[in-house]
């Protein structure tokens, strides 16, 4: 508080990752502390470098760290998953698009330690295939063979935001702006995988073959990226995440159902 010059400071969320608080500085501009806890320190660190890379376009601004607490401007608004989930899909899919054009601008100085793309696909390559329902292992062994054929076929690395949804998008008075990267460094393709099965609590809509068609044709179209690609990353990342709410015992009932939509998607590309 000394050390920036904060004069009040209201907690607002402990998640299992971070202590966050609203902070007041000079009792006119508010901003956020977000406070690490230590087993995710070094993973957020890499998010933290790339939301510094960002400086603020597409994404939310760092102002300072020290230790591991990190010093950031407030966004107070919804999430992109509010219109998504009210009926104005169409319009989060542009707004989310917009987000990925600005954060995937050239720009110089890389953070270096950012974790490659192939890295983060680990637990989808050693996973049990037998923790799979047995009436769902094609769709684990069609997602992780559609993945290493992807990385078999490497594009130029970009830094990524690695877990980019609706929402880790919040309104501001600046714009949609991202937050909580996960810092990796891969193919751009990957960047908009987790739009798919997104918004949280909406596996109706994600698992509609009309929508994952639609979202494919504006991404390949505003993002200049390969309609293709595009849907074999989706399919695969959607076969990781069930891998890893598998590992930690979680429900994968919204990967089961969007999957198999978003393999026939990427066939029939």
């Amino acid at each position: 508080m000394i050390r920036w010059s904060l004069t009040k400071s209201t907690p607002v969320a402990e998640t299992p990752r971070s202590w966050i608080y609203k902070v007041e500085q000079n009792g006119r501009n508010f901003g956020a502390l977000k406070i690490l806890k230590p087993p995710v320190s070094e993973e957020e660190g890499r998010g933290t470098s790339l939301l510094q890379y960002y400086s603020g376009e597409g994404a939310a601004t760092v102002f300072d760290t020290y230790g591991d607490t990190i010093f950031m401007e407030w966004l107070g608004g919804p999430t992109l998953g509010e219109p998504a989930r009210n009926g104005r899909d169409e319009e989060a899919t542009q707004a989310l698009a917009g987000v990925v054009a600005n954060l995937h601008r050239p720009r110089p100085d890389v953070p270096e330690g950012l974790l490659p793309l192939r890295q983060r696909f680990e637990a989808l390559f050693r996973t049990d295939m037998r923790l799979w329902p047995h009436t769902a292992r094609d769709l684990y062994a069609r997602a992780s063979g559609i993945a290493l054929k992807l990385f078999d076929k490497p594009m130029p690395d970009i830094p990524l935001h690695g877990d980019l949804h609706h929402d880790n998008i919040v309104s501001s008075d600046r714009g949609w702006l991202a937050i909580d990267p996960k810092g990796l460094i891969g193919d751009p393709h990957y960047e908009v995988a987790n739009a798919f099965r997104n918004p949280a609590g909406s596996t109706k809509l994600a698992a509609d073959p009309r929508r994952i068609t639609a979202m494919a044709d504006l991404f390949a179209a505003r993002l200049g990226l390969n309609r293709k690609r595009i849907l074999g990353f989706a399919a695969a990342n959607s076969g990781l995440s069930a891998c890893w709410n598998l590992q930690s015992g979680d429900s994968i009932t919204t990967d089961l159902a969007v999957l198999p939509h978003l393999l026939s998607a990427y066939d029939q590309a």
